[in-house]
């Protein structure tokens, strides 16, 4: 029986994204988002509900989202789950469900504080057509 392992969210970031270099010279970086589902019960209340989100970025992706976005940014991520599990020093077992980025997309403008600008669209001048 075939199986599939696709995700795509749409949500905000709940911090900065917080990158690192292995020493295999690839770069990692870890987001948390935060994704909102709002709906109304039987009495008509509206509910809203927040799924928090841990994402692992990956290359060069994970350069572009330190660069560009920053705690409150908007983002689509399209990825897939992995089940992390270890032990701790103490014995405990531990495990996290977490989403490993394929394609981040940036929404809506660039977050306050983010270092890169990007390119301005050049304005178009209009002259007025003589009839």
């Amino acid at each position: 029986m075939s199986s599939m392992n696709h995700v795509i969210l749409l949500g905000h970031l709940t911090r900065d994204p917080e990158s690192r270099t292995l020493t295999s010279g690839q770069t990692v970086a870890e987001l948390g988002l935060a994704v909102n589902e709002t709906y109304r019960d039987k009495e008509g209340k509206t509910i809203e509900k927040t799924c928090f989100v841990d994402i692992t970025v990956w290359g060069k992706q994970a350069e572009t989202c330190q660069k560009f976005l920053k705690k409150g940014a908007q983002a689509l991520v399209e990825g897939k789950l992995q089940f992390d599990q270890w032990t701790t020093d103490g014995g405990e077992k531990r495990n996290k469900l977490r989403v490993t980025a394929v394609r981040v997309q940036f929404m809506g403008k660039p977050a306050e504080g983010a270092k890169g600008k990007p390119k301005p669209e050049p304005e178009e001048e209009f002259e007025p057509t003589p009839f």
